[in-house]
């Protein structure tokens, strides 16, 4: 279970990517927004959910917390320490606590190594064992993601998608981390495969306590697995909140527009409710919107949302919000179409 002390703080986080021109002299000709000053604490023990459309800039939150981009401003605190402040070494010393599990289970593994070999080398870096030693933490690493000891010798190629993925958590966990991030780790998976890995990330969770960033699409697995969800849109949050409260009332009407298009298992339900259809496309990083980003697309917004950025705050406990309306507005607004 999580408590409420954080493990990571992420404090006004800005990852902007130079647009470079020119053949020879590389001149920078603008930014790509990719984050833009977000700000939210992760509970150890909790699994937060990231969710938006592609784009929002979610992937890219994951590896700037990790110190794989560094941050253009802002920073992230884990455990006390700011990553920032930290040396080369000193990082370096942190960093088997803190894990990632990738997307693609195709292309995250290296088809020249063998199992045992993308195993072994985390511990080769970080850690003194003998051979050994290894041999017997690779074989406890493959049991405890539900794979046969015996698979050690086999080559990324001679498994399916789930049992990659199945690699690729056994790897993030050689090294005993407390915090792991799952960049949509079930997105490139069939769906008979997906429950799977699902159920796997939260035994372990359970029987090593450690603390999940989610970062998905599929807002179904996201409220299965999540304790707490955040939603991005365009490098900003637009709503923090617990799963139930953000999932059985959205305050920001881009949370209430994604939760709109997940079908609901009711057919008597399905028929009657409404859908919000957004419109248009999502405005370009490098070019944002002034104001609030969502307000080209959103029904409700006023002057106000086009003149000013909306503050990030906290309207009821544990519950973050950045709109302008989120006091006027209804919660559930009246859609603009049917599904």
């Amino acid at each position: 279970m999580p408590d409420n002390t954080p493990l990571v703080r992420v404090e006004a986080l800005k990852k902007h990517f130079p647009i470079l021109r020119g053949l020879v002299i590389k001149q920078a000709v603008g930014q790509v927004k990719a984050i833009d000053g977000i700000t939210f604490d992760i509970m150890r023990g909790e699994t937060l959910g990231l969710v938006g459309e592609t784009g929002s800039g979610k992937s890219t939150t994951g590896r700037v917390m990790l110190g794989l981009y560094p941050a253009t401003e802002g920073g992230v605190t884990f455990d006390g320490v700011k990553l920032a402040s930290l040396t080369g070494q000193e990082l370096r010393r942190l960093r088997p606590r803190m894990q990632m599990i990738f997307q693609d289970p195709y292309s995250s593994l290296n088809p020249r190594l063998t199992v045992e070999e993308l195993l072994a080398e985390p511990m080769l870096i970080h850690t003194r064992m003998t051979s050994a030693q290894r041999h017997d933490r690779i074989h406890e690493l493959l049991q405890l993601v539900g794979l046969s000891p015996r698979f050690d010798r086999r080559y990324p190629h001679e498994f399916s998608g789930g049992q990659r993925q199945r690699v690729g958590v056994a790897r993030a966990l050689a090294l005993n981390p407390d915090f792991i991030i799952c960049d949509e780790p079930i997105s490139a998976l069939d769906v008979s495969v997906q429950a799977q890995v699902v159920n796997l990330l939260e035994d372990l969770q359970e029987k090593f306590h450690l603390t999940y960033l989610f970062i998905a699409h599929d807002l179904s697995i996201v409220r299965h697995i999540s304790s707490r969800v955040a939603v991005m849109y365009l490098g900003k949050l637009m709503e923090l909140a617990g799963r139930e409260d953000l999932f059985n009332e959205p305050l920001h009407p881009y949370t209430q527009a994604l939760l709109s298009a997940v079908p609901v298992p009711d057919p008597i339900v399905e028929a009657t409710r409404k859908r919000i259809i957004l419109k248009g496309d999502v405005p370009s990083p490098a070019a944002p919107p002034s104001g609030c980003v969502f307000h080209t697309r959103c029904w409700m917004a006023i002057d106000r949302c086009c003149r000013e950025v909306p503050e990030w705050r906290q309207v009821r406990p544990g519950h973050f919000v950045a709109c302008h309306l989120v006091n006027e507005a209804p919660s559930t607004p009246q859609a603009p179409a049917k599904s």
